[in-house]
């Protein structure tokens, strides 16, 4: 019988290995797809803001440029809106914030843009109410206006006070300018008691003094710009007037020399103005535009009834408000 032939056989752990090895091949390669092809690059270090003093001496940098190649506007009236914003105001901020904590009511009553007068009751022997009513339109309105100020004409005989009042945006309070101004769509400021406002003894405090023969009505009538009443309580109370030197203020040209408790007596310390409580409110808007323009402003009748309107307004505002406020001082 023919011997058979014997064919060998593949070891039964053939496959298993093939099967291995193919899955560790598998693992290699997501790992490899897993992987990034490039290392990712550190996270960039947080930028620092830049400090308060580095802002301001950035901003003072940008200031002197501008003042040295010229770059910066000043208008007919010789307002310099950039001088007056960076050198001239800055300093009655603390009085404004700090000292006075002036409160503002009513600044929607103002517009954003076009002319618009706001007339305000005076007083504080030294017109301090006026700055401080400039500084609330301009830091706190939404528009952020200039107030142009309507001023009497000692103010821009003065020296030092003139030119300075000048590049504030300040000019004569005449019918003249203050139309030119409410014509061009500015924001004019009025305060029609003049020095017999500011002048007046503490014993009168808060009691209007007459209103003059209605100008400011007249130049809001040829316009048809609206009128504004502001009543600013507090003014009175930082030099307490309780005398006049009436013959120092005629020799020396001026409509009064204030005596208070502390001033001249205790010399320079004694001009330091007492921190009273202020609170600024603005009115709502007294529209002329349908009033009859510059036939109206001939009228003395509707001008003096207008002019009365005004002055009863911000009388009647100021009683409240005392009568709102906690104290003088708080």
């Amino acid at each position: 019988m023919p011997e058979a032939t014997v064919i060998p056989l593949e070891p039964r752990g053939g496959g298993s290995d093939a099967r291995a090895r193919r899955a560790a091949q598998a693992r290699r390669d997501r790992a490899e797809e897993a992987a990034p092809s490039e290392p990712a690059p550190p996270p960039a270090p947080p930028v620092a803001a830049p400090s308060d003093w580095e802002r301001k001496l950035a901003g003072g940098l940008a200031f002197l440029r501008r003042r040295l190649t010229g770059d910066y506007e000043i208008d007919d009236f010789g307002f310099d809106p950039d001088l007056t914003d960076h050198v001239l105001l800055p300093p009655l901020r603390p009085l404004y914030d700090k000292w006075f904590r002036v409160e503002t009511r009513g600044l929607d009553n103002v517009p954003d843009v076009g002319g618009a007068l706001v007339v305000a009751n005076h007083s504080g022997t030294v017109p301090i109410d006026a700055l401080m009513t400039t500084l609330a339109l301009l830091d706190h309105h939404p528009a952020h206006r200039h107030l142009r100020m309507l001023g009497a004409d000692l103010v821009f005989t003065l020296p030092v006070v003139a030119p300075l009042a000048r590049k504030a945006g300040n000019t004569l309070a005449c019918n003249a300018d203050a139309e030119r101004l409410l014509a061009g769509g500015e924001l004019v400021g009025v305060w029609p008691e003049g020095f017999k406002g500011i002048g007046k003894p503490f014993s009168e405090r808060y009691k209007l003094q007459r209103f003059g023969r209605g100008g400011f009505v007249s130049a809001a009538l040829r316009t048809g710009v609206p009128i504004i009443p502001c009543s600013i309580v507090g003014a009175e109370e930082i030099y307490p007037m309780i005398g006049n030197a009436k013959s120092l203020a005629r020799l020396l040209g001026l409509p009064y020399v204030p005596i208070t408790p502390f001033f001249p007596w205790l010399g320079a310390l004694g001009a330091v103005p007492l921190p009273s409580k202020w609170i600024i409110e603005f009115g709502e808007p007294i529209e002329t535009k349908d009033l009859g323009g510059a036939a109206a402003a001939d009228d003395p009748m509707l001008v003096f009834n207008l002019t009365d309107q005004v002055r009863e307004t911000i009388q009647s505002t100021l009683y409240t408000l005392l009568m709102q406020r906690r104290s003088v001082f708080f």
